[in-house]
């Protein structure tokens, strides 16, 4: 039986979260939470996990600072990112767009609200 992979979510939401998290460990993986991408980025460099999903519209480090940091670090720019946002392309009055994340380095972009299954999905396409 193969270990189970490691999630980390990255969401100021701990409702989201929650409901994320739950989801996933039904799907067979171990998840952990981390509430503010300052935490997430600690909980990376405290134990890499095997992919990151990972908002964008947060306190302190937004997720686009968050994945750009992390993909320009050698030793975690190979764990996959799939990055959540409830911001609209068609949002003008944001400085988050749809365009900026699939600019991103991240290995894949959900729009918000993304089911538990197009999660998981994503998830399992980019683990293997």
């Amino acid at each position: 039986m193969s270990e189970k992979k490691r999630i980390l979510v990255v969401d100021d939401e701990p409702d989201f979260c929650a409901i994320v998290q739950g989801n996933l460990e039904r799907e067979g993986f171990e998840v952990e939470v981390a509430y503010d991408g300052v935490e997430g980025i600690e909980k990376v460099e405290a134990n890499p996990p095997d992919a990151i999903v990972l908002d964008v519209i947060m306190p302190e480090k937004d997720g686009y600072a968050v994945c750009k940091a992390l993909k320009a670090d050698e030793k975690y720019c190979d764990i996959p990112i799939v990055m959540l946002t409830a911001a609209a392309s068609h949002v003008s009055s944001t400085r988050y767009s749809h365009y900026d994340g699939m600019s991103m380095e991240a290995d894949d972009y959900l729009p918000k609200p993304a089911s538990a299954e197009e999660i998981a999905d994503s998830l399992k396409g980019l683990l293997g």
